[in-house]
Protein backbone atom coordinates (compact mmCIF):
# COMPACT_ATOMS: atom_id res chain seq x y z
CA UNK A 1 0.00 0.00 0.00
CA UNK A 2 1.27 3.71 -0.89
CA UNK A 3 2.15 5.40 2.30
CA UNK A 4 0.35 8.66 1.15
CA UNK A 5 -2.92 6.08 0.91
CA UNK A 6 -2.21 4.86 4.65
CA UNK A 7 -4.43 5.39 7.21
CA UNK A 8 -3.02 6.91 10.83
CA UNK A 9 -4.73 5.31 13.78
CA UNK A 10 -7.30 6.91 15.20
CA UNK A 11 -8.66 8.30 18.38
CA UNK A 12 -11.43 7.98 20.45
CA UNK A 13 -13.09 11.13 20.58
CA UNK A 14 -16.27 12.93 22.66
CA UNK A 15 -18.33 15.57 20.32
CA UNK A 16 -21.11 17.11 22.25
CA UNK A 17 -24.21 17.91 19.76
CA UNK A 18 -27.23 20.00 20.90
CA UNK A 19 -29.23 23.28 19.42
CA UNK A 20 -32.05 25.16 19.96
CA UNK A 21 -33.54 26.61 16.75
CA UNK A 22 -35.78 24.74 14.49
CA UNK A 23 -36.18 21.31 13.70
CA UNK A 24 -32.97 20.28 16.41
CA UNK A 25 -33.99 16.50 16.53
CA UNK A 26 -33.36 16.18 12.27
CA UNK A 27 -30.14 18.98 12.32
CA UNK A 28 -28.74 16.05 14.99
CA UNK A 29 -29.73 13.00 12.99
CA UNK A 30 -28.14 14.79 9.84
CA UNK A 31 -25.19 16.04 12.03
CA UNK A 32 -24.34 12.29 13.03
CA UNK A 33 -24.43 11.02 9.13
CA UNK A 34 -22.02 13.69 8.81
CA UNK A 35 -19.72 12.96 11.39
CA UNK A 36 -19.76 9.64 9.88
CA UNK A 37 -19.11 11.07 6.68
CA UNK A 38 -15.88 12.56 7.52
CA UNK A 39 -12.57 11.39 6.24
CA UNK A 40 -10.82 8.59 8.60
CA UNK A 41 -14.01 9.04 11.03
CA UNK A 42 -16.36 6.85 12.39
CA UNK A 43 -19.85 7.10 15.06
CA UNK A 44 -18.77 4.03 17.29
CA UNK A 45 -22.10 5.08 19.64
CA UNK A 46 -24.40 8.13 20.37
CA UNK A 47 -26.38 9.08 23.35
CA UNK A 48 -30.10 9.61 24.29
CA UNK A 49 -31.37 12.90 23.55
CA UNK A 50 -31.75 15.55 26.77
CA UNK A 51 -34.09 18.55 27.06
CA UNK A 52 -32.16 20.96 28.91
CA UNK A 53 -32.77 24.74 29.54
CA UNK A 54 -30.30 27.08 28.18
CA UNK A 55 -27.48 27.54 30.07
CA UNK A 56 -25.36 31.08 29.57
CA UNK A 57 -27.20 30.87 26.69
CA UNK A 58 -30.78 33.11 25.07
CA UNK A 59 -33.68 31.40 23.66
CA UNK A 60 -36.03 28.36 23.79
CA UNK A 61 -34.77 24.52 25.99
CA UNK A 62 -31.84 22.76 23.73
CA UNK A 63 -31.43 19.24 22.68
CA UNK A 64 -28.13 17.31 23.31
CA UNK A 65 -26.53 14.85 22.92
CA UNK A 66 -22.96 13.19 23.28
CA UNK A 67 -21.77 10.88 20.31
CA UNK A 68 -18.16 8.66 20.34
CA UNK A 69 -16.60 8.88 17.74
CA UNK A 70 -12.98 7.13 16.52
CA UNK A 71 -10.88 9.67 13.92
CA UNK A 72 -7.62 10.01 12.61
CA UNK A 73 -7.94 13.80 11.85
CA UNK A 74 -6.09 15.46 14.43
CA UNK A 75 -7.79 17.61 16.82
CA UNK A 76 -7.58 20.93 15.09
CA UNK A 77 -8.76 19.17 11.36
CA UNK A 78 -11.63 17.26 13.55
CA UNK A 79 -12.64 21.10 14.82
CA UNK A 80 -12.68 22.64 11.65
CA UNK A 81 -14.71 19.30 10.19
CA UNK A 82 -17.27 20.50 13.08
CA UNK A 83 -17.66 24.07 12.71
CA UNK A 84 -17.77 23.41 8.31
CA UNK A 85 -20.86 21.27 9.54
CA UNK A 86 -22.25 23.26 11.72
CA UNK A 87 -22.70 26.14 8.66
CA UNK A 88 -23.74 23.41 6.98
CA UNK A 89 -26.50 23.30 9.25
CA UNK A 90 -27.23 27.05 8.96
CA UNK A 91 -25.35 27.87 12.38
CA UNK A 92 -24.96 31.64 12.52
CA UNK A 93 -22.79 33.65 15.54
CA UNK A 94 -24.46 37.00 15.63
CA UNK A 95 -23.69 37.17 19.37
CA UNK A 96 -21.73 35.37 22.39
CA UNK A 97 -23.95 32.48 23.24
CA UNK A 98 -26.69 33.41 20.96
CA UNK A 99 -29.58 30.46 19.80
CA UNK A 100 -28.36 27.85 17.34
CA UNK A 101 -29.67 25.37 14.88
CA UNK A 102 -26.55 23.05 15.53
CA UNK A 103 -23.61 23.13 18.18
CA UNK A 104 -20.93 20.60 17.63
CA UNK A 105 -18.19 20.94 20.33
CA UNK A 106 -15.16 18.75 20.70
CA UNK A 107 -14.80 17.42 24.22
CA UNK A 108 -12.42 15.69 24.23
CA UNK A 109 -9.65 13.78 21.88
CA UNK A 110 -7.35 10.89 23.37
CA UNK A 111 -6.21 12.59 26.18
CA UNK A 112 -4.88 15.28 24.08
CA UNK A 113 -4.35 18.35 26.12
CA UNK A 114 -4.44 21.76 24.55
CA UNK A 115 -5.11 25.18 25.79
CA UNK A 116 -5.02 27.85 22.62
CA UNK A 117 -7.48 30.36 21.64
CA UNK A 118 -8.75 28.36 18.86
CA UNK A 119 -8.99 24.91 20.86
CA UNK A 120 -9.02 23.63 24.78
CA UNK A 121 -8.70 20.26 25.13
CA UNK A 122 -10.56 18.84 27.39
CA UNK A 123 -13.10 21.10 26.93
CA UNK A 124 -13.01 23.98 29.71
CA UNK A 125 -16.51 23.35 31.03
CA UNK A 126 -17.67 20.32 30.12
CA UNK A 127 -17.75 18.91 33.62
CA UNK A 128 -19.71 21.46 34.89
CA UNK A 129 -22.78 21.18 32.55
CA UNK A 130 -25.42 18.41 32.86
CA UNK A 131 -26.53 18.69 29.18
CA UNK A 132 -22.55 17.37 28.87
CA UNK A 133 -22.60 14.73 31.83
CA UNK A 134 -25.50 12.77 31.78
CA UNK A 135 -25.64 12.18 27.57
CA UNK A 136 -21.64 11.43 28.28
CA UNK A 137 -21.89 8.88 31.71
CA UNK A 138 -24.99 7.17 29.33
CA UNK A 139 -22.99 6.46 26.56
CA UNK A 140 -19.87 5.95 28.26
CA UNK A 141 -22.41 2.78 30.32
CA UNK A 142 -23.70 1.88 27.00
CA UNK A 143 -20.44 1.35 25.33
CA UNK A 144 -18.81 -0.62 28.44
CA UNK A 145 -16.43 2.33 28.14
CA UNK A 146 -14.56 4.03 31.07
CA UNK A 147 -14.19 7.24 32.16
CA UNK A 148 -10.74 8.77 30.46
CA UNK A 149 -8.37 8.70 32.97
CA UNK A 150 -7.82 12.68 32.78
CA UNK A 151 -11.14 13.70 33.08
CA UNK A 152 -11.67 14.41 37.16
CA UNK A 153 -15.41 13.17 37.10
CA UNK A 154 -17.31 14.52 39.69
CA UNK A 155 -19.54 12.19 41.82
CA UNK A 156 -22.98 10.87 40.80
CA UNK A 157 -24.34 13.18 43.93
CA UNK A 158 -22.76 16.17 42.34
CA UNK A 159 -24.06 15.35 38.55
CA UNK A 160 -27.83 14.97 40.02
CA UNK A 161 -27.48 17.65 41.88
CA UNK A 162 -26.82 19.85 38.57
CA UNK A 163 -29.04 18.11 36.39
CA UNK A 164 -31.78 19.10 39.17
CA UNK A 165 -30.37 22.96 38.54
CA UNK A 166 -29.50 23.08 35.29
CA UNK A 167 -33.44 21.68 34.48
CA UNK A 168 -32.21 18.74 32.10
CA UNK A 169 -34.69 15.45 31.36
CA UNK A 170 -33.79 12.40 29.28
CA UNK A 171 -36.34 12.10 26.23
CA UNK A 172 -37.32 8.89 26.11
CA UNK A 173 -39.13 8.86 22.45
CA UNK A 174 -36.55 10.50 20.54
CA UNK A 175 -33.61 8.34 19.05
CA UNK A 176 -30.67 9.70 16.74
CA UNK A 177 -29.43 6.12 15.62
CA UNK A 178 -31.16 3.03 14.97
Amino acid sequence: MDQAQQTPPPFLAFVGMGGNLGDVLSQLRSALVGLDRLPWTRVQGVSSVYRTRPVDADGPDYLNAVAAISSALGPLELLHALLALEREHDRTRPYSHAPRTLDLDLLWFGGAVRASDELTLPHPRMLQRAFVLEPLTELLENQKMRIPPDLPWPPAEQRQKWAQEQGIAKLIDARLMN
